[in-house]
């Protein structure tokens, strides 16, 4: 019973929860105060606030506020410039980004514990279920393309979570010690494993941009979104429009955006300002959160939402059953010998590969 579906789906229900109401948290305790404004500037002024405040600096704190280049002998990208004000600005927009990334990471969690509590694993159905000839759909360099980029992603959103959240959510159950350990290691962790997407990308663009041309086909699947959980999916290619989504919009668009952003962050001595680097700190977190909450739908129908769909990635093969049912435009390429991938003997794959499966409780 401990072990069951439901136990594991109901725990992560009560974590992304708490995780909703620990960010919530942090949105009310860390907002930066904001940075101070002159009220008078006029000569009037200053002379009497000299009279009633003597030594009164402010006029002196003014001009270094203002981001006016001064005298040093250190040369380099704004080493002339004591503070520059939109640090602060910096640090109170990273706040309501900070609180609605983790609402919309809890709440990609939830939606999704809820949606298998009730709909569970998709299957094929059982009068469709055959024990059929085996289709390689994954060759060994598709599958080493998408567990390198999936083990380094995976990475970095762990780490990225911890190191923007964790200070809320993870420090008052762990305590400082454990968390600055935590912390350490997964900002070193973040930083370089982060350049792995730099080959990781391409690699996986060139395996897959074969088979993720977009269509008519990708539309009417979208329109037929309902009958794709209910078991009547639009007939699709070797992927349907959803994986074309993940392939366009996390792998090419979001990503490279993380890598490019990431990059400016890691690298300071690009020689790029301040400024730039906090704009592309802005920008690193909204595309990450936004990217995690897509790779997580991604992941959760690759793993334990569709039957044999981790199975077909871990091995590379699948049952004509299930090609058939998923991807019916892939498979009648298949069958007529129009595809890359070819039929294959239960024999070309591991006895793990080819046991029967059940769908679970």
């Amino acid at each position: 019973m401990a072990d069951s579906p439901i136990v594991r789906v109901a725990t992560l229900v009560v974590a992304a929860l708490w995780f909703a109401a620990t960010s919530v948290s942090y949105a009310q305790t860390q907002t930066p105060t904001p940075a101070p404004t002159p009220e008078n500037s006029s000569p009037a002024a200053e002379a009497q606030r000299q009279s009633v405040q003597p030594l009164n600096n402010a006029p002196v704190w003014r001009e270094v506020r203002s981001g006016a280049p001064g005298v040093t002998t250190v040369r380099g990208r704004e080493t002339n410039i004591l503070i520059q004000s939109m640090g602060e600005t910096w640090r109170a927009l990273r706040v309501p980004v900070v609180f609605w990334g983790g609402i919309l990471t809890a709440l990609t969690v939830l939606g999704l514990a809820v949606f298998y509590l009730i709909r569970g694993a998709l299957d094929v159905p059982p009068e469709e279920k055959r024990n059929g000839r085996l289709i390689e759909r994954f060759a060994p360099m598709d599958r080493y393309a998408h567990w390198l980029l999936a083990i380094t992603w995976v990475t970095l959103a762990i780490t990225g979570l911890i190191l923007s959240l964790g200070k809320s959510v993870l420090l008052p159950l762990i305590g400082y010690t454990l968390f600055s350990w935590l912390a350490i290691l997964s900002k070193n962790l973040h930083n370089f494993v982060g350049p792995i997407l730099i080959v990781a990308i391409p690699f996986l663009f060139i395996r897959f941009i074969r088979d993720n041309g977009v269509g008519m086909d990708d539309v009417k699947w979208f329109l037929n979104l309902k009958g794709y959980f209910e078991g009547h999916e639009h007939p699709s290619g070797r992927f349907n429009a959803g994986e074309k989504v993940v392939f366009w919009f996390v792998l090419v668009i979001l990503s490279t955006i993380l890598v490019v952003s990431g990059l400016v962050l890691v690298f300071p001595n690009f020689d790029q300002t301040r400024s730039t680097m906090q704009a592309a700190n802005v920008v690193h977190m909204v595309t990450a959160y936004v990217a995690i909450a897509l790779a997580l739908v991604h992941i959760y129908l690759g793993t334990i939402g569709m039957i044999d769909a981790y199975r077909a990635m871990r091995h590379g093969y699948v049952d004509e059953s299930w090609a058939k049912h998923h991807h019916q435009r892939w498979y009648e390429d298949v069958a007529a010998g129009r595809a890359r991938q070819k039929f294959a003997g239960p024999t070309a794959v591991s006895p793990q590969a080819t046991q029967p499966r059940t769908r679970p409780a």
